[in-house]
């Protein structure tokens, strides 16, 4: 009876085993994968891309406590509609803001980036993390400022 339960025990641990490997939809279709590039590296399928005039700003020397705002421009120089889908910022003193509807081909936008400094003081560099449907998908912009206390005026 011993062997029986020995290999009772080993057929129950395979099926367990072989039902958590069954492989599971994620309800995904295969359309939301879609890379328009190539092997060969020719685009052949519309894309959107996306091209900030600049991608620093410095804001040079500014007094604690002031609230200051700079505006990247940006232009979808690709073939499809733009979708910006998240800007997040470095720290908690940067708040970004950014179109929420698609960018079409040839037109351009802005990501509003504003920086408190308030309980700031010397050298500040801070990014804004800018995610998109293009190739690539990630874009950093950087804002720089340095923040002088009241006092040492």
């Amino acid at each position: 009876m011993n062997r029986f339960h020995s290999f009772a025990v080993i057929v129950l641990l395979g099926i367990t085993l072989l039902s958590g490997c069954k492989s599971r939809n994620s309800g995904l279709s295969n359309d939301v994968i879609n890379n328009p590039m190539s092997a060969s590296g020719d685009n052949n399928n519309p894309s959107p891309a996306i091209k900030f005039d600049v991608e620093e700003h410095d804001f040079g020397k500014i007094i604690a406590g002031e609230k200051v705002t700079f505006n990247f421009k940006f232009k979808n120089t690709g073939n499809a509609d733009l979708l910006l889908t998240k800007v997040s910022a470095s720290c908690g003193c940067t708040a970004p803001s950014y179109p929420t509807t698609p960018i079409a081909p040839g037109k351009e936008g802005v990501v509003s980036v504003s920086f408190n400094s308030e309980n700031r003081s010397g050298f500040q560099n801070k990014t804004v993390t800018v995610l998109t449907n293009s190739i690539p998908n990630t874009t950093v912009l950087r804002i720089k400022a340095k923040v002088i206390r009241p006092e040492d005026i």
